[in-house]
């Protein structure tokens, strides 16, 4: 399964989901802030979340993973 990665550079405002926690196509699952706009990051592949890789308040790149599905 893919992993859900950052569709832009921004900062971690919200983690949505735990690991354990059972998603489909287009939850969001993480919320990103970019120049003041919340952009919801959205789980392509309905899953299980595996690993959470970032914490709220980290920076991240434009294709950083931030959750593992499987």
């Amino acid at each position: 399964m893919p992993d859900v990665e950052a569709h832009i550079t921004g900062t971690v405002w919200k983690i949505e989901v735990e690991v354990g926690d059972a998603v489909v196509e287009g939850d969001a699952v993480v919320i990103l802030e970019s120049m003041k706009m919340e952009m919801p990051v959205e789980a392509e592949d309905s899953g299980v979340v595996k690993e959470v890789r970032c914490r709220e308040g980290q920076a991240v790149s434009e294709g950083d993973v931030l959750i593992v599905l499987e």
